[in-house]
C-alpha cells in the first residue's frame, strides 16, 4: 500500500506514522493550545525531536461548546505558521522517522485549506465527512493528500442525539461512497487517508465497537488514522474528566490500533507514543 502526499511517497506496511498535534487556538478541549506562532513552533520541533512523522495543525478547536471563527481569522492563525515550518529542524529517533516531517492542514474550510495549502502544506486533514467535493478538489490540485473523515453533520455542531443501528457498517457505507466520490473529483486513490471518527457523533459503545474492529477498514487498502488522543471515550471508561491526564488510557487506544491495523496515529504525547510503537512494532 503507498500513500503520496506532496511529492512524497510512503510504502506500508511498516511502523505506524505518528501525526503530532499543534493548536493554534486557546480553547483547546486538551489545554494544549496556544495563540503564540513561537510556541507552537517549539511545540511542533519538540514532536519531530520526540518522534513525530507528521505534524497536525489548526487554527480552530473543534468543540461544540465554543464560538466559530471567521475563515480570515483561522487562516491568520496558521498561515506564519506554516511558512516557517521549514525551519524545523532535528534528529531522527531512528531511521523509520519520517523526515523531514510532513505538515497536515486541520480545517475544514475550502479557502483555509487551500491558502495552507499554497503555503506549502502536504496533507488536508478535512472534519467535514466531505459533503461536498470542493476539499477533494483542492487537495487534488496541490498534489496533496486528503483524510476524509467519518462523522454526521457539520462540524462545530453537536451531535451527541446520533444513535446506530450498525456503526460499523455504516462507517463501511461511508467510506464506501466517499472515497469513490473523492477520486471523481479527481483525487488519486493513493492519496487518501481514512479516519473512523472517534468520539464524532459517536456514543461510547460505538467508539469501543470501532477500536474492537478496526481491521474490517484494511479492506479498502488505504491508511487508517486513529485519533485517540485523550479522547473523551478514554475519560468516560476510566472514569478520569481531565483530558490531560488521559496518556496512559491513549498509549492503550494506539497499541489496540496497531494489533488490528491502524497506520497512523494522531496524539497530543508523541513521546509517550513513539516509545510505546517503537517497542510494540518489534513484538507485533
Amino acid at each position: 500500500m503507498i500513500l503520496r502526499a506532496g511529492g512524497r511517497e510512503i510504502r506500508f506496511p511498516r511502523r505506524p506514522l505518528i501525526m503530532g498535534i499543534v493548536n493554534i487556538n486557546d480553547d483547546s478541549f486538551a489545554g494544549d493550545g496556544s495563540l503564540d506562532i513561537e510556541q507552537a513552533l517549539d511545540l511542533a520541533r519538540s514532536h519531530v525531536a520526540e518522534g513525530a512523522d507528521i505534524i497536525d495543525v489548526g487554527g480552530e478547536s473543534a468543540r461544540t461548546n465554543r464560538p466559530e471563527i471567521g475563515e480570515d481569522e483561522e487562516l491568520a492563525r496558521i498561515l506564519p505558521f506554516v511558512k516557517r515550518f521549514g525551519e524545523i529542524e532535528g534528529t531522527p529517533v531512528d531511521e523509520n522517522q519520517l523526515y523531514p516531517p510532513l505538515l497536515s492542514i486541520n480545517t475544514w474550510r475550502a479557502k483555509v485549506a487551500a491558502g495552507a495549502l499554497d503555503a506549502g502544506g502536504q496533507i488536508l486533514n478535512d472534519l467535514s465527512a466531505l459533503p461536498f467535493d470542493q476539499n477533494a478538489r483542492i487537495a487534488a490540485r496541490h498534489g496533496a493528500a486528503l483524510l476524509i473523515m467519518h462523522s454526521v453533520g457539520l462540524p462545530k455542531q453537536k451531535q451527541t442525539h446520533v444513535f446506530y443501528q450498525d456503526v460499523l457498517g455504516t462507517i463501511d457505507t461511508f467510506f464506501e461512497k466517499k472515497i469513490d466520490f473523492a477520486i471523481a473529483a479527481g483525487l488519486e486513490r493513493t492519496a487518501i487517508i481514512l479516519d473512523p471518527g472517534i468520539d464524532f457523533a459517536k456514543q461510547r459503545l460505538d467508539n469501543l465497537l470501532i477500536f474492537r474492529y478496526l481491521d474490517r477498514l484494511n479492506r479498502f487498502e488505504r491508511p487508517v488514522l486513529l485519533p485517540v488522543s485523550r479522547k473523551t471515550v478514554i475519560g468516560e471508561t476510566l472514569g478520569i474528566p481531565d483530558p490531560q491526564k488521559r496518556d496512559a488510557g491513549t498509549v492503550a487506544c494506539v497499541i489496540a490500533g496497531l494489533l488490528r491495523g491502524a497506520s497512523i496515529f494522531r496524539v497530543h504525547n508523541v513521546h509517550a507514543v513513539s516509545q510505546a510503537l517503537r517497542v510494540a512494532f518489534q513484538c507485533k
